[in-house]
């Protein structure tokens, strides 16, 4: 029989039992495709990462599925978590490389930022893409498969509109926060929607006064992968910067933060950055769990 360790860490928060939870499995190596899908069930999170250090490439190699079998890619918390862990249980795996911390995830190399010194946690930046928009949706069509009505929405200028990093995500403005906390996903209706405009998930969210410490409120939504509610998604945080750098409402080279899963009673805060570079996702995660997975 065959074991590997496994931790479960809380993520986009410093805070136990708070933010998105992530399995990671400290796999060794490359497992089968039916591996990684097995595993990801059992545990049920929205998604578990898998992470073996590659001599080769020099990197921590990192994969990623939700309980459906979807595999996920880009720079979200299933990442950060992996990189956490890497950093907490001192794995040694960013200091020797010569081009500055990095990791692979599946086959794509993404750039890091690693902060300990004055931390607690460790603090990751993730580099996303620079964000590209993309299609808009009807506020009719998508306020059907939210169960809202159009008067819930921002105005037109404000647009639902799809925004891409690594992932393309639909960018939903909402009027308020009466209104986000009604949101509910139909899910026939979001899967076509997806399939007809080009995105995963959707990412409701509503701004908030600008004097408070996060600039918006979100939730997200991707029951076509598997998940139906998510606490907390560096996937759709970076988009979600970039669309609102492009609408003139916030400036390149500052930090913003947004505050995620507050109605599932798991408050995540995910900052951003956008630069000419790209966005850069940051937060920090805590381990609550950890044990040996038999195969």
């Amino acid at each position: 029989m065959k074991t590997m360790q496994y931790y479960v860490l809380d993520v986009f928060t410093n805070e136990r039992f708070k933010g998105n939870p992530l399995a990671v499995v400290v796999a060794g190596r490359e497992l089968e495709t039916s591996t990684y899908q097995q595993v990801a069930r059992e545990f049920g999170y929205s998604e578990t990462s898998f992470i073996h250090y590659s001599k080769t490439e020099k990197s921590l190699k990192v994969r990623s599925f939700t309980p459906n079998g979807t595999e996920v890619n880009g720079a979200g918390h299933n990442l950060l978590g992996a990189v956490c862990l890497a950093v907490l249980k001192d794995m040694n795996v960013f200091r020797i490389q010569d081009d500055g911390p990095s990791v692979i995830m599946k086959d794509k190399r993404i750039r890091l930022q690693v902060e300990t010194s004055g931390h607690e946690l460790p603090f990751i930046g993730m580099l996303q893409q620079p964000a590209t928009l993309g299609n808009t949706v009807p506020v009719e069509d998508i306020a059907a498969a939210l169960r809202l009505q159009p008067e819930d929405f921002l105005p037109h200028e404000w647009q639902p509109t799809v925004s891409k990093t690594e992932v393309a995500h639909l960018m939903v403005p909402l009027r308020n926060m009466e209104a986000l906390n009604r949101a509910a996903a139909v899910k026939p209706a979001l899967h076509h929607l997806a399939t007809g405009y080009g995105f995963q998930g959707v990412y409701c969210f509503t701004l908030t006064d600008k004097d408070t410490p996060q600039i918006a409120q979100a939730r997200f939504f991707n029951p076509g992968a598997g998940i139906v509610e998510d606490a907390a998604t560096g996937s759709a945080a970076g988009p979600l910067g970039g669309f609102l750098f492009q609408k003139g409402y916030i400036h390149q080279q500052k930090d913003y933060s947004i505050l995620q899963g507050v109605k599932l009673q798991q408050p995540s805060v995910l900052r951003f950055r956008v630069t000419q570079e790209g966005v850069w996702v940051s937060g920090s995660a805590t381990i609550v769990m950890e044990g040996i997975l038999h195969l």
